[in-house]
């Protein structure tokens, strides 16, 4: 859920700023970008060699670096999905509440757009003080998130109230904020993605050049997005994330029983596998051998079947309150076959690749789609990673589906 997310780290004057670099190393783990602002006094506890080491980034402190170059606070400020100030120095927090700007830090928050997570420490008579609580109270009003400080042994040897929240628990607070706001929190996906095999004998079978790399990459980013994925997918050696709820299949037949288990209780359906259209009529437990045929051409001709049409068979039970997408796959007459496809097989939407674009389809780290709507309503895009193509398609589907009015 951090993934890709921007967390802007502010981190004033109070001792437990030594613990941030534990912070920083959680937020890069799970996948977020970490860029850190510093008061002067911060440095004093923690150095900015440790602290861009771990966040990738330079510390900013001051309006001027020292190639005299300006750094711009408002650039910083828009850049984050997520400000968070550890440890909230009582100073600080009163500039915060009463619009003093006078370094680096506090132009970054009064610039910025994005949620606020206020860290307070201090010494307890500081924490219990009115100025204080009445700070911390205008903060929230201001529409800040304020963690309460602990209670503890404190840097001045007393012990209660004013203790910064641990890392772990500041990092947990970060995740609920995106996992509340996510777009897809609550929803059910089911996916499908991959190859299907259909043996022939033990070390033969039919199947297609599909890497499950676009279904794999939809799931992630559903997931991403809150949403409760099931990834149904055939035989493929690429690792997914553990908040997928990751089903291995082999065979057509495999998939259509595991999608048929799912998909009753599932928001959207998005049918990205390359099914196989054929399974040998019949096959056997031993090799075929080059002696046993019997053909008078010498060729050994096997039958096929079709297999179970997945998508048709959902696209018939789903309800009006899921959404059905499947893909298309086309080498001519791709806008024509495609929207035969989706009206057939009663789809929301269909997302066309065509294998006459290069760098699309199997075994490309990119793609290029076209999505149409059940209202025939087309969309181009323009070749990219698939990772991006994902993005496309699940900003449709957010805007018109799932958007606040």
């Amino acid at each position: 859920m951090l993934k890709g997310k921007n967390i802007l780290l502010g981190i004033t004057g109070g001792i437990a700023a030594y613990k941030i670099p534990l912070l920083i190393r959680l937020l890069i783990k799970a996948g977020a970008n970490v860029k850190v602002t510093a008061t002067s006094s911060a440095l004093d506890f923690v150095t900015p060699l440790t602290l861009a080491t771990l966040s990738k980034n330079p510390v900013l402190t001051t309006f001027k670096n020292e190639s005299n170059n300006w750094n711009n606070h408002v650039e910083l400020a828009l850049w984050a999905d997520f400000f968070v100030v550890a440890p909230a120095t009582a100073n600080t927090i009163a500039k915060f509440a009463n619009g003093i700007c006078d370094n680096f830090l506090l132009a970054c928050y009064f610039s910025a757009k994005c949620p606020v997570l206020i860290a307070p420490a201090m010494d307890l008579d500081m924490y219990q003080h009115p100025t204080l609580k009445t700070n911390l109270k205008q903060l929230e009003k201001f529409g800040n998130k304020i963690l309460n400080a602990p209670s503890g042994e404190l840097a001045s040897g007393l012990s209660g109230e004013g203790r910064m929240e641990e890392p772990e628990q500041i990092f947990e607070a970060i995740k609920k904020h995106f996992t509340t706001s996510l777009p897809l929190k609550g929803k059910k996906l089911l996916i499908t993605a991959g190859p299907t095999i259909e043996k022939i004998d033990p070390v033969r079978f039919i199947s297609n050049f599909s890497t499950g790399k676009m279904g794999i990459a939809l799931a992630e980013h559903a997931a991403n997005l809150g949403a409760d994925v099931d990834l149904i997918i055939g035989p493929t050696k690429i690792t997914t994330s553990e908040n997928i709820n990751r089903i291995n299949v082999v065979t057509a037949e495999d998939m259509y029983n595991a999608v048929h288990q799912q998909v009753k209780n599932t928001d959207i359906i998005i049918m990205a596998a390359a099914v196989a259209d054929f399974t040998p009529a019949m096959s056997t437990d031993k090799k075929i051998k080059k002696a046993e045929q019997t053909s008078k051409t010498n060729e050994l001709i096997i039958q096929l079947k079709p297999t179970k049409d997945i998508l048709a068979s959902v696209g018939k039970i789903k309800t009006k309150n899921q959404l059905l997408i499947g893909f298309a796959l086309e080498t001519h007459d791709e806008i024509e076959n495609a929207k035969k496809k989706l009206a057939k097989k009663n789809l929301d939407y269909i997302v066309l690749n065509s294998l006459n674009d290069k760098g699309a389809g199997f075994n490309h780290e990119t793609n290029k789609i076209t999505l149409i709507d059940k209202n025939n309503n087309i969309t181009n895009f323009e070749l990219k990673s698939k990772v991006k193509v994902v993005e496309d398609i699940f900003n449709i589907i957010l805007t018109k589906h799932f958007s606040k009015k």
